[in-house]
């Protein structure tokens, strides 16, 4: 393998599957299988998951609803999704810890950085939930904080989208896509990746991105393998 330690980023959108919001089973157990193969292989993996098939703060702000209430909310979504991709992970005999920014001490493991290395070194999948603990950070932010806090090897973003191109493929059949690309060149040329807070924190720590399709089956083993699939952004 060629990355012992990963911190796999999933969007909330991506539990919904097929449907039009909430979580969809059979996309958490595929998701879990697929996990499985790389522990399986001895690969310690940390999961950060978002919440927008259930809530978004950003969205409830633009409605009128106070912008740190809303961000609560969407941290409490967070914790949702990582409740049910811990039973999907343990369904399929992979041990997993929950640990949230907030404090919700009857389902989830405060956050405590130590505790978080030792359970990756024990084969545990660790999940982390609640975002950052505060409002206004995305959990891209969150994502890459984590990922720096636990020395992981590189961020894969999972996302229905085989990699990062020059415009959106799902409306433009003339986008090219990108095999590698640096920091310095998503930011020249407006590329969406993460927000800028995330981003600009992976850049700062040289700590290497790669987007890659998580809904195909087998896509995560060949990442974490070195096969050139998906973008990488690095330095």
């Amino acid at each position: 393998m060629k990355y012992k330690r990963i911190l796999l980023k999933l969007s909330g959108e991506a539990l919904m599957g097929k449907r039009q919001y909430g979580i969809d089973p059979e996309r958490l157990a595929e998701y879990a299988q697929d996990i499985k193969t790389i522990t399986d292989k001895g690969v310690q993996v940390a999961i950060v998951i978002g919440g927008g098939n259930i809530f978004r703060g950003v969205s409830g702000a633009s409605k009128g609803m106070d912008r740190v209430q809303g961000d609560h909310m969407g941290m409490l979504a967070t914790v949702i999704n990582g409740l049910a991709l811990q039973s999907a992970l343990e369904d399929a005999d992979i041990p997993t810890r929950l640990q949230s920014a907030i404090k919700i001490n009857e389902v989830a493991e405060p956050f405590i950085r130590r505790k978080a290395i030792r359970h990756l070194e024990k084969g545990r999948v660790v999940i982390f939930g609640g975002g950052t603990g505060n409002p206004y950070f995305t959990t891209d932010s969150a994502a890459v904080l984590r990922a720096i806090e636990i020395e992981a090897d590189v961020i894969l973003k999972g996302t229905r989208v085989d990699g990062i191109y020059n415009a959106d493929p799902e409306k433009d059949n003339t986008a090219v896509k990108f095999k590698s690309i640096t920091f310095d060149d998503v930011l020249r040329k407006g590329l969406k990746v993460m927000d800028t807070t995330a981003f600009t924190l992976s850049q700062e720590n040289k700590l290497p991105i790669i987007v890659f399709d998580m809904n195909t089956i087998g896509n995560l083993l060949k990442v974490v393998s070195g096969e050139n699939i998906g973008t990488v952004v690095n330095v």
